[in-house]
């Protein structure tokens, strides 16, 4: 039976817990549909984070991505989606997430969604 699109998110324990390194991921080929015309949105999409107990399991991630492909959403909607649901199922230190849309109507968008799990540092001053 071929995959299907799904949003549930596997993991697996983080062979190296005791330590902080970054898992980079790309998807070049992430679509969705426009809300506003159901026309299709192309993005590139580029994930990095510093995982903490958890793993995200790649197949998974990949179904995960593909199940928006006949969802509409706008760009900051879906960015942050997937940011939250990411944060959601990893738990992780410090995520990123960056939507890099194709040019629609002569403009291109770039949607960046942060979480770090540190507290931010109050200014000196």
């Amino acid at each position: 039976m071929p995959s299907q699109p799904s949003k549930h998110l596997e993991t697996f324990p983080n062979p190296a817990a005791d330590r902080d390194y970054e898992v980079a991921f790309e998807c070049p080929e992430f679509t969705c549909l426009c809300p506003m015309t159901g026309q299709p949105d192309f993005a590139r999409f580029q994930i990095r984070y510093v995982p903490d107990r958890r793993c995200v399991e790649l197949k998974s991630l990949k179904l995960y991505l593909w199940s928006y492909r006949n969802e509409g959403a706008f760009h900051e909607a879906v960015t942050n989606r997937i940011r939250d649901d990411l944060v959601k199922a990893l738990g992780p230190r410090s995520l990123s997430v960056e939507g890099d849309f194709f040019v629609r109507g002569g403009i291109r968008t770039v949607v960046t969604a942060r979480y770090d799990k540190r507290p931010a540092r109050k200014p000196r001053g």
